[in-house]
């Protein structure tokens, strides 16, 4: 026997910006601020066109036309599963580590002198 388990997931309902955050309620009362940092169209966009929102499917997300910017309410709630937050630095994967093999450290290269002559040398 199945059991059903609806899912009650919080749906922006008002939207705010100053020059610093992005502030959004949502219909079960909360209100998440965050730094406009994380979205950089947004953060480049004049008050005006920050002002000029829409709710989409439902309030799931948020849309700005004038900067064509989508955020997804999910990411608002937790953004640690939809962005590179800006402490994070990106270490590019080697194509060893994309097959899962151990990597080995690099030394750095040892400088040769065989063949140079050093200064007092014949």
């Amino acid at each position: 026997m199945g059991t059903l388990v609806e899912r009650a997931e919080a749906l922006a309902i008002d939207v705010s910006c100053t020059d610093d955050d992005l502030s959004v309620v949502f219909s079960d009362g909360r209100t998440v601020a965050v730094p406009l940092a994380w979205f950089p169209r947004l953060a480049r966009a004049s008050a005006k066109q920050r002002a000029e929102w829409e709710l989409i499917g439902g309030g799931v997300g948020i849309h700005w036309d004038a900067v064509d910017e989508d955020i997804s309410v999910a990411s608002l709630v937790q953004p640690e599963n939809f962005m590179r937050l800006p402490d994070e630095v990106p270490q590019p994967a080697t194509r060893a580590q994309h097959r899962g093999r151990k990597v080995k450290p690099v030394r750095p290269a040892r400088r040769s002198t065989r063949g140079v002559s050093l200064k007092g040398e014949g």
